[in-house]
């Protein structure tokens, strides 16, 4: 039976696709919603579907989504009880979900003590360590000087990988083939962690040639029920963004399955974990890798979804309140596989960005498929946020139904007055080696430089 939400209104501090999902949500259980928006998104579907609607500032995200005492104010001023920060701006934000819970308004998302401990890559490496998880080899722990990591480098073996503490998206991260190259790689990754993220503080890892990216989704309850959702391949990726995500992988076995997925289950147990959290990891030679773990929704959610049938947003608002899940893991039943695109509002060879006025929308329809996208005739497509505009989810019986719905899918969707990366997604999934599931986290890069 579903516990009743105890939720009167939710403020969602975010926008685009991510905002409107959430206010689905919302309106499916019955709870009000509030859309916080900047000077440029006042036309933004979210915005215009919300029960209320607040500006909250100028068109930066530095100014808007990203300034946490306006999207309070926001939330007081409406009387808000809780708060969903999506994915990205403040989702990962632990002294943001701190100052939520400060002034008596619910977070919808795990705990600051725990987006802390996984949004330090050592300490998120150190614990699952401690869990029994396996880690790629590495320093274990900062390294402060060229001196100190030389004989970790050469102990781990070249190449290697140096990584920043803090962040993600590639950034602050540099491949090191040699000795020769460690000082500057080093030098460079902290400067690049210092600017994108405030922190130059790098580890050391052994660089994995030929890995594939899998991802296992966890949900847990304030009662200490977790259950793990299967994985997602997520290796079809350029320069470390993901493009294409698909569940489940075609890469692992029945067996190799479930030992990742209870491993992780059990590792956010032992933490005490609430809501929903991905553990990311490596897969190669048969060996699984931890990298790190995001406390929020990841934009791949939707293709768990639609192998479990389970709403995954729905299902953070109802622990948020205090809920117990409805399901144990024995109840979690995967069928079928899906795939995500995300289509981005770039030209499909260069990649720059086409920001724009949208002067015709299509979206593709039929069984099994879905589009999340806040696009309609007529928007105009902000030049100031993320460059995705849309995503597609189409799933099937099996793998190869699935691609052949996603081709006819593609070849449906129209957007027009911007170029997106709907013709490259098309010749994507007409490559071998996608079609064929055999490809790792560098082949995509390796196909748009050919």
């Amino acid at each position: 039976m579903d516990h009743p939400p105890v939720f009167h209104k939710v403020l969602i501090a975010n926008r685009g696709e991510i905002a409107l999902r959430i206010l689905r949500a919302c309106r499916e259980m019955g709870v009000q919603s509030v859309a916080v928006h900047s000077t440029a998104d006042a036309d933004a579907m979210h915005v215009r579907l919300a029960d209320e609607s607040i500006c909250i500032g100028p068109p930066q995200a530095s100014e808007s989504y990203l300034n946490a005492a306006a999207i309070l104010s926001a939330a007081i001023i409406s009387n808000a009880d809780a708060i969903h920060p999506g994915y990205g701006f403040l989702s990962e934000n632990a002294d943001f979900a701190a100052m939520v819970e400060e002034h008596g308004i619910s977070f919808i998302g795990p705990s600051a003590d725990h987006i802390r401990l996984m949004g330090d890559k050592v300490a998120a490496i150190k614990f699952c360590t401690g869990a029994g998880i396996p880690v790629v080899p590495g320093s274990g722990g900062p390294v402060e000087s060229e001196d100190q990591a030389r004989p970790i480098a050469e102990k781990i073996g070249y190449p290697v990988l140096v990584k920043a503490t803090a962040g993600g998206g590639g950034r602050g991260m540099k491949v090191v083939e040699t000795p020769a190259g460690l000082g500057e790689a080093l030098s460079a990754a902290r400067a690049e962690a210092m600017a994108a993220f405030g922190n130059g503080e790098v580890y050391l890892e052994k660089y994995l040639a030929q890995p594939r990216h899998i991802e296992v989704q966890v949900l847990a309850d304030l009662h200490g029920n977790v259950v793990h959702l299967g994985e997602r391949d997520c290796s079809m990726q350029r320069r470390h963004q993901k493009v294409i995500e698909e569940a489940p992988s075609p890469a692992l076995t029945q067996q190799q399955r479930e030992f990742i997925g209870q491993l992780a289950a059990d590792a956010t147990k032992q933490m005490g974990y609430r809501s929903v959290g991905t553990f990311e990891f490596l897969f190669e030679g048969g060996e699984f890798y931890f990298i790190e773990m995001n406390t929020r929704l990841q934009v791949e959610h939707p293709v768990t979804e639609s192998i479990c049938g389970l709403d995954l947003v729905r299902e953070m608002i109802r622990v948020a309140t205090g809920a117990p899940l409805g399901f144990t893991q024995e109840d979690v039943k995967l069928s079928g596989h899906a795939v995500e695109c995300r289509i981005n509002a770039e030209n499909p060879e260069t990649f720059a960005p086409s920001p724009g006025r949208v002067r015709d929308y299509h979206a593709p329809g039929g069984l099994g498929v879905r589009i999340d996208s806040a696009l309609y005739t007529g928007y105009t497509v902000p030049s100031y946020y993320d460059s995705m505009v849309a995503k597609l989810i189409v799933s099937g019986t099996s793998r190869e139904a699935c691609l052949m719905r996603l081709r006819r899918a593609l070849r449906e969707f129209v957007i027009d007055g911007i170029e997106t990366t709907i013709p490259l997604h098309q010749r994507l999934i007409e490559a071998t080696e996608f079609r064929d599931g055999e490809y790792d986290v560098h082949w995509l890069q390796r196909f748009v430089e050919g």
